[in-house]
């Protein structure tokens, strides 16, 4: 069998090894693929008469897909698959697969770790510190920003599965109360420090508030101005969840404004940012490009996953289906 990996760059900048999926296909990498509006061009011609096509973020279009003749398998380089017309692939009898659960720990890790850059500033002090302002300054210590202590404080976590509890157990860890909005409460997992509540209990009480929810109809936007007038003066907002969960001009002018005392975010709506994102312009707000789920142990993982998905399917029980 043929595959072709349209973007492989990201998942593997060189310090992964492709050997495992070449032992299954006969497999060509590409790093990078560029697309037009359609999803044709080079797309199509680079995918050729392959039966196996594996993407991260380069999309496979209904055009496109319908364009690849001999395509039986596309395998999602991510837990995300939006950039795959599913429908179209089930009315083609293609198979797609996806990546769930491999990034539960570094995502979570980078929730508090982007919860803790907006307490302590750690970058901008360093480069304080470097640029000489320490050594020049008059008092033994200084802080360019407030400092936050997160002992005693409430974080409200919007989407409570499994990174959305991971967060929770290292929040606590810190001190912090969880207050939980899921769909699917798990009640048994209640405790003196965690408990679930309504959406609107958490968005009025929270002094933090993280992002873990899947990008729905009901989640799109959920943090837009009417939420945010229910919030406390000075919450802090984490998303590294779905860029469009937040409604960004309302956050950029919540920001500005100080109702909102700092947000930190490792996704927008339009990746790469576009350089017009008002929250690129914004008070107190952090970004960084959408490495969550980039750590090595959590790409190989990944990429663990990749190569069992394509060897369930090559035994005839496909798993981690999304087309059914």
């Amino acid at each position: 069998m043929k595959a072709v990996v349209l973007d492989g760059y990201t998942l593997n900048p060189g310090d992964l090894s492709w050997d495992k999926l070449k032992e299954l296909c006969d497999l060509t990498v590409y790093d990078r693929t560029a697309y037009d509006a359609c999803g044709l061009n080079e797309i199509v011609k680079r995918v050729g008469a392959a039966d196996i096509v594996f993407t991260n973020k380069t999309p496979l279009s209904a055009e496109a897909i319908t364009a690849m003749s001999k395509l039986k398998y596309i395998g999602v380089l991510a837990t995300g698959y939006n950039v795959v017309d599913i429908k179209i692939a089930k009315q083609r009898g293609i198979v797609v697969t996806n990546i769930p659960t491999y990034g539960t720990n570094a995502v979570s890790q980078m929730a508090i770790a982007l919860l803790l850059e907006l307490c302590h500033h750690v970058g901008v002090h360093n480069e304080a510190v470097k640029k000489g302002e320490w050594a020049s300054n008059p008092d033994w210590c200084f802080w360019k920003y407030p400092l936050v202590e997160l002992a005693g404080k409430t974080i409200g976590i919007i989407g409570f599965g499994r990174i959305g509890q991971a967060t929770a157990r290292i929040a606590q860890a810190l001190g912090m109360n969880v207050l939980a909005f899921d769909s699917y409460p798990l009640k048994e997992i209640e405790s003196a420090t965690l408990r679930y509540v309504e959406l609107d209990e958490l968005i009025a009480k929270a002094d933090v508030i993280s992002l873990h929810c899947p990008l729905l109809e009901s989640t799109k936007g959920i943090i837009n101005k009417n939420n945010i007038a229910k919030m406390k003066t000075g919450v802090m907002i984490i998303n590294n969840s779905r860029g469009p969960l937040v409604m960004e001009k309302d956050l950029a002018e919540a920001l500005n404004g100080g109702k909102v005392g700092g947000a930190a975010l490792d996704v927008v709506s339009t990746e790469p940012i576009n350089s017009d994102n008002p929250l690129l312009q914004a008070k107190n707000c952090i970004i960084t490009p959408h490495i969550s789920w980039a750590p090595k142990e959590s790409r190989q993982r990944l990429m663990d996953i990749v190569i069992n998905n394509l060897c369930q399917y090559i035994a005839g029980s496909p798993i981690n289906v999304v087309n059914k």
